[in-house]
């Protein structure tokens, strides 16, 4: 099933399903207000929802409407927490070598992941604000997936069963404002504002064979200012499926229903698939021609983020946003 959230009764929005097509919808007011609140009954409410999918996708969903795209919030418009990952290990090994630094051996059997903002994220549609060009604006086109309660200490073959629901994100990211930040040695703050999700988030059995082994088995479509940009695979050159990136996570700690585990930049050894982020981009240009000419985003470029099936449907809707300046009220 696919569910999505309209931009209506409060900052968590209201839960409705959307059909296979994402041309109709129908409300879930009967069955949870929120996103939020399925998921923290889901052994109850995913049945009586993918009922009310079925009834929707047959023509038989009483109240049914037409679905307008810009109607629509991020799925989860707030979440109680958002763990991002770097596990495509070819954007880190780039990276590292273009700046001459190795890999440390760690990072091909520990992943690397960071606590990400999460008390509000952009809708499909909304712009991506910053006050200045100069903090190197850019995207990063990336799958997320939402689980339900995780217990501390599961392990990876564990965790898969938690996951319920997946997605795409466009991770904004600050590239001026990031040198600055982990040269203090703590982190991430400013230089990661809020993301945007994408339309709908679809359970797994919606993906069928593309979804194997915790990792989505399709190509991540970017374009900037309608110009395409990569169309790196997924299921590619991951080093750590999404299962052992919620096992990671919750190792020292339970994770609450809602929680969104992201994973990282899709990228592949092989760069003739393009990029999913500028920051990929530019390095692949550095180490190819000694420096970098693809520049960071401007005010009114258009990014699009999209995943369709083997026919070309789309699957979660784009991610569809313009870069605007943010000035304050």
């Amino acid at each position: 099933m696919k569910l999505a959230s309209l931009k209506e009764g409060g900052r968590d929005g209201t839960l409705i399903v959307v059909n296979r097509e994402l041309t109709r919808a129908v409300g879930a007011h009967a069955i949870a207000a929120t996103l939020q609140s399925a998921l923290e009954d889901w052994s109850r409410a995913a049945p009586r929802l993918n009922a009310l999918f079925e009834e929707l996708q047959a023509g038989n969903a009483a109240d049914a409407f037409d679905l307008d795209v810009d109607s629509l919030a991020s799925p989860l418009p707030r979440a109680y927490e958002f763990v991002d990952g770097s596990a495509y290990l070819p954007h880190v090994e780039r990276v590292r070598r273009a700046r001459g630094a190795e890999v440390p051996a760690s990072f091909y059997t520990d992943p690397l992941m960071y606590q990400a903002t999460s008390a509000g994220f952009l809708a499909p549609r909304d712009p991506i604000l910053a006050a200045s060009e100069d903090w190197g604006i850019d995207l990063e086109a990336e799958v997320i997936v939402v689980t339900d309660d995780v217990a501390m200490g599961v392990s990876p073959a564990q965790a898969a069963t938690h996951i319920q629901l997946i997605g795409l994100v466009n991770d904004v990211s600050l590239r001026g404002l990031i040198p600055g930040e982990l040269a203090k040695g703590f982190g991430f703050l400013q230089s990661k504002p809020r993301s945007a999700l994408s339309p709908v988030f679809v359970t797994p059995d919606e993906l069928a064979d593309s979804w194997k082994d915790s990792k989505l088995h399709l190509p991540m479509r970017t374009w900037i200012n309608g110009h395409w940009f990569g169309e790196a695979e997924a299921g590619i050159d991951m080093q750590f499926s999404f299962a052992e990136l919620i096992a990671h996570v919750a190792k020292s700690r339970p994770l609450s229903a809602g929680t969104l585990v992201g994973s990282g930049t899709i990228a592949n050894e092989d760069t003739s698939k393009g990029a999913s982020c500028l920051a990929e981009q530019r390095t692949v240009e550095t180490l190819r021609d000694g420096r970098p000419v693809t520049p960071f985003l401007k005010f009114g470029d258009r990014v699009r983020i999209e995943v369709t099936d083997a026919a070309g449907r789309t699957i979660f809707g784009a991610i569809d946003q313009v870069v605007e300046k943010y000035s304050p009220r």
